[in-house]
């Protein structure tokens, strides 16, 4: 059976100083699923992404990516594991104001070799793979361009393209429409789905705004989860 892009089992984590804590019997993700993370501000949205990702390990049980018990790592292994596996969306989008649109989008393959590789297999090239994606997403005019010249809206979609490039196993989608009226908010969900789905990557989509699950399989709400 093939393992799940991402396994939680028995998470526990707790903050001393406050505190809050996060209990997570088991939550898993395959290949394609799409998921719908929803909680109130300081519901926990922000810990349990970063003990997802490896960034915070959690004081018992295991966070699993493609198999791999992320705290049986070393900080590097983890890391590569990250930057080969997952793509982020962030709320601010986190795009290097001084370079290119392509080359904003390129950046992931420059740091992961499986990302890179796979952009090879499948497009011949890293900037062509780069070129496929901003076309789907309606910003093939502007690959040259700074990304400071553009609209909120078109940063927005060049940071979804950097987030797909090479096929991560995983998109994590942090806020990434909360710069955006409700119905770009759609739209752009739709878009970001559709690419995905293409790739066979699963996406976690976090958001305050409940309209927006209606886009992806299931939903899960992080105050289930609290102790």
């Amino acid at each position: 059976m093939t393992a799940a892009v991402l396994h939680c089992n028995n998470i526990a984590f707790k903050y001393a100083s406050s505190g809050f804590e996060l209990k997570i019997p088991e939550f898993s993700m395959q290949a394609g699923d799409t998921v719908f993370l929803e909680g109130d501000s300081g519901s926990g949205k922000s810990t349990l992404l970063n003990l997802m990702a490896g960034v915070l390990l959690p004081q018992s049980g295991h966070v699993s990516l493609m198999g791999k018990n992320l705290s049986a790592l070393s900080a590097s292994q983890c890391d590569a594991l990250r930057v080969d596996h997952i793509g982020f969306l962030f709320q601010q989008f986190n795009l290097l104001s001084y370079l290119s649109v392509l080359d904003n989008v390129n950046l992931p393959c420059k740091f992961s070799k499986r990302r890179k590789q796979n952009a090879l297999t499948h497009s011949g090239s890293v900037n062509q793979a780069a070129k496929q994606l901003l076309g789907a997403l309606g910003m093939d005019k502007f690959l040259n361009q700074s990304v400071s010249t553009l609209s909120v809206g078109q940063q927005q979609r060049v940071a979804a393209a950097r987030a797909l490039i090479g096929q991560p196993d995983l998109i994590i989608a942090d806020e990434p429409t909360s710069a955006l009226d409700a119905g770009h908010q759609a739209q752009f969900v739709q878009l970001l789905l559709a690419q995905a789905a293409q790739q066979n990557t699963a996406v976690l989509l976090v958001s305050h705004d409940p309209a927006l699950a209606q886009h992806c399989d299931r939903r899960q709400r992080v105050e289930q989860w609290q102790a």
